[in-house]
């Protein structure tokens, strides 16, 4: 009995970490307060009145006549100040301090260009301006960048002024607005640093044949020492993401000999490093780990940050090869490096030696070793560093993997204590990840309308200079009138492409964000009521049937995991799925129905790919809402037909009570459940359609004209 309950309680457990990766949690109620602020113009410190301010949780309100404001927020929500004199401006509330806005009014292209033209030394500035900001406001550099455009007055300052517009949008991830503005520069003027700049950008825009092809384009003899080696490493890395390795390690060791040749020390370290990588993907582990050492050592010659950055690189590596013991060894050395650096720098959660991370992956390995003694206090510290240094995705990872080793060291109050933090860390996780994506969807789109705004305006400064020459030079006034409108448009076309693509995308984030949350609605009442039937078993002392049902639930329950992220599965294993609980239903209601499952022979089972647990419900259905309350012995049978060469049809079918007797027997709240579950499969499927081209098609009917109709399902499935 005790036996049965403690294996009961460790799935249990194994189903609550595996479900909660795609579960949507209810939003927990927010503390709300009221924040105080004022809206200023940042060179005159002048009060701006009548701005409006809008919280996304639906407040709203204007600044006084002294610029100030008060607003209910809660942590968390969005701060949206508005007016008709400045770019709309984003702010996240973090607590209740007050907060000062301070604002550049939009200024008058026509005024900025005659105020700076006077002075030329003013395009530097602004470029330098730009350069500032890069890495810290993309608007603000983008801002100065458009000034910079307005007084440029030849192509080679007009190229400058592309390349850092290039780059700016290359630091903020969009890499086709990179690409497009690198090309620009270098219609104004060839350069080969703009070329690397652009075969980079190609590559992380995933346009890899075009990013070899400019490597390639690049006259070597015109290169620097350094520009050569950087040639040869970008050819390197994109062989390695076309899985080329040879290639990649040919162009890595290319740009290696010439860096040790002229004592070109980081990326010496670089190179080795990646040529390692190189041969681990290749799977030529020996020569790996030479290249490592090498990298190791050469980055122990460097600064702390480098050096703990490559001891990080190489606990991976034994880490994927299982070597845990070594593994450890180079994370605490990591660690011990990292408190130095510490003192000097802070580090961002995203970069890969944070201490937070190490710890947890110290644990990790301890665990992987079944030392629990000695993985609890390091997975401990992890959370503890990861709290402090508000990195919610170490810390969430970092609790699973704690509630974990108590699991499998036999602490179950601790396993289920700290299972419950990782459900609610899930919580805060999904709402920081939300609200994310809306800021980058944002960012994205505020950054396609600065470039529509800057593409204007250098169109409409072609115009203006062609107007100027209009007395003297009328013939080369119209080629060039026509040569600008049709870059404009050729500009505006570009833009609008990359803006359409970008929705795309969009559309289809949102779309995989609602299958993932669909999936996991699915049947959680399920796993309740065969827990049930395992009680009711236990309760008659009947452990052997317990325990065969369980190990049959186990299996279920671990398909329907190892499956829950996918989209589609190969239709041989949904057939195993819906064997295995068809199987299980009919134990618990062998005094209910008999069961049949079909599979005509001339279907290659292998060439079809369904939603899993698409056909799941419907059996369920039939099961709970048309058998179980039959009064004779029922009949559940699925079918699958073959159509033809790419369509077949799956039909369940059963002699229940039918569907509007059982709609009849249910309660209220039993309605809106089977109503909610079917509502969920209908969205699902109408997602998957929009996604992959009308691919199912569901159809339910009465099944025969009788005293107990039945119902019957008929779903069609087209292979890709």
């Amino acid at each position: 009995m005790n036996l049965v309950l403690r294996h009961i309680i460790a799935i249990v457990l194994l189903l609550n970490f595996s479900l909660l990766n795609s579960q949507e949690q209810n939003i927990p109620q927010k503390e709300r307060f009221t924040v105080k602020g004022a809206v200023v113009e940042s060179r005159t410190y002048k009060p701006i009145p009548k701005v409006n301010i809008l919280v996304n949780g639906g407040n709203y309100t204007t600044t006084n006549a002294l610029g100030e404001f008060r607003i209910e927020v809660s942590k968390g929500d969005e701060l949206v100040i508005k007016h008709s004199d400045f770019e709309t401006v984003y702010y996240t509330i973090q607590n209740s301090e007050r907060i000062r806005v301070e604002v550049r009014p939009s200024i008058n292209e026509a005024y900025i260009s005659k105020r700076l033209r006077s002075n030329p030394s003013q395009f530097n500035a602004l470029i330098d301006s730009a350069n500032v900001y890069l890495k810290t406001d993309a608007e603000k550099s983008i801002q100065f960048v458009t000034e910079a455009l307005s007084v440029s007055s030849s192509t080679k300052e007009n190229a400058e002024v592309y390349e850092t517009l290039g780059t700016i949008y290359f630091e903020w991830k969009q890499y086709d607005l990179s690409v497009s503005n690198y090309r620009i520069s270098l219609q104004n003027k060839d350069a080969n640093g703009v070329k690397l700049q652009l075969a980079k950008a190609y590559e992380f825009n995933n346009n890899y044949q075009e990013s070899i092809s400019t490597y390639e384009s690049i006259d070597q003899s015109a290169l620097s020492n350094w520009q050569l080696v950087t040639l040869h490493e970008g050819l390197g890395d994109v062989y390695i993401k076309t899985k080329e390795y040879n290639a990649a390690l040919n162009s890595y060791k290319k740009g290696l000999a010439i860096a040790q040749e002229h004592l070109i020390t980081p990326k010496i370290t670089d190179l080795n490093s990646k040529i390692a990588k190189t041969y681990e993907a290749s799977g030529e582990l020996s020569e790996a780990e030479s290249y490592f050492k090498n990298s190791l050592n050469l980055a122990s010659k460097e600064n702390k940050k480098r050096a703990a950055t490559e001891i990080v690189a190489v606990a991976d590596f034994q880490n994927r090869n299982r070597a845990y013991d070594k593994e450890i060894e180079l994370r605490k050395q990591a660690l011990t490096e990292i408190e130095d650096i510490e003192t000097d720098s802070v580090f961002d959660n995203e970069s890969a030696i944070t201490p937070q991370k190490q710890n947890y992956k110290i644990g990790s390995a301890y665990a992987l070793q079944k030392d629990f003694k000695n993985a609890i206090p390091y997975l401990e510290k992890s959370i503890e560093e990861a709290d402090d240094k508000e990195d919610l995705v170490v810390q969430k990872d970092a609790t699973r993997k704690l509630s974990e080793v108590y699991r499998d060291a036999g602490e179950f109050d601790k396993a289920f204590s700290t299972a419950k933090t990782y459900e609610r860390l899930v919580d805060e996780l999904y709402i920081k990840k939300e609200q994310e994506i809306s800021q980058a969807a944002r960012l994205s789109k505020d950054l396609a309308v600065k470039q529509n705004r800057i593409n204007s305006l250098e169109s409409d400064r072609a115009l203006s200079e062609s107007k100027y020459e209009l007395t003297t030079e009328r013939n080369k006034r119209q080629k060039l009138i026509i040569y600008s409108l049709v870059g404009g448009v050729f500009l505006l076309l570009v833009a609008g492409y990359f803006m359409l693509k970008n929705i795309k995308q969009q559309k289809l984030n949102n779309n995989l964000l609602a299958l993932k949350s669909l999936r996991s609605q699915m049947n959680p009442h399920f796993i309740f009521n065969a827990l049930n039937s395992v009680n009711s078993f236990i309760a008659t002392n009947d452990e052997r049937t317990a325990n065969k049902y369980l190990s049959d639930f186990s299996l279920l329950m671990r398909a329907v995991l190892e499956n829950s992220e996918e989209d589609f599965i190969p239709l041989e294993k949904e057939i195993e799925l819906l064997q295995l609980y068809t199987k299980l239903e009919h134990f618990r209601f062998k005094d209910k129905f008999d069961y049949e499952i079909t599979v005509d022979d001339t279907i290659a089972i292998n060439e079809f790919q369904i939603p899993p647990m698409l056909l799941q419900p419907y059996i369920e259905n039939a099961v709970w809402h048309g058998l179980r309350y039959k009064k004779e012995y029922g009949h559940l049978k699925i079918a699958i037909e073959k159509v033809d060469d790419f369509e077949i049809k799956i039909s369940i079918s059963d002699n229940g009570i039918g569907r509007e007797r059982s709609k009849a027997l249910k309660t209220e709240h039993q309605q809106k459940q089977n109503s909610k579950g079917m509502g969920n499969i209908k969205k699902r499927i109408e997602i998957l359609n929009e996604m992959y081209k009308d691919k199912v098609d569901v159809f339910i009917d009465d099944y025969q004209n009788a005293e107990d109709p039945g119902t019957q399902v008929v779903v069609t499935l087209k292979k890709d």
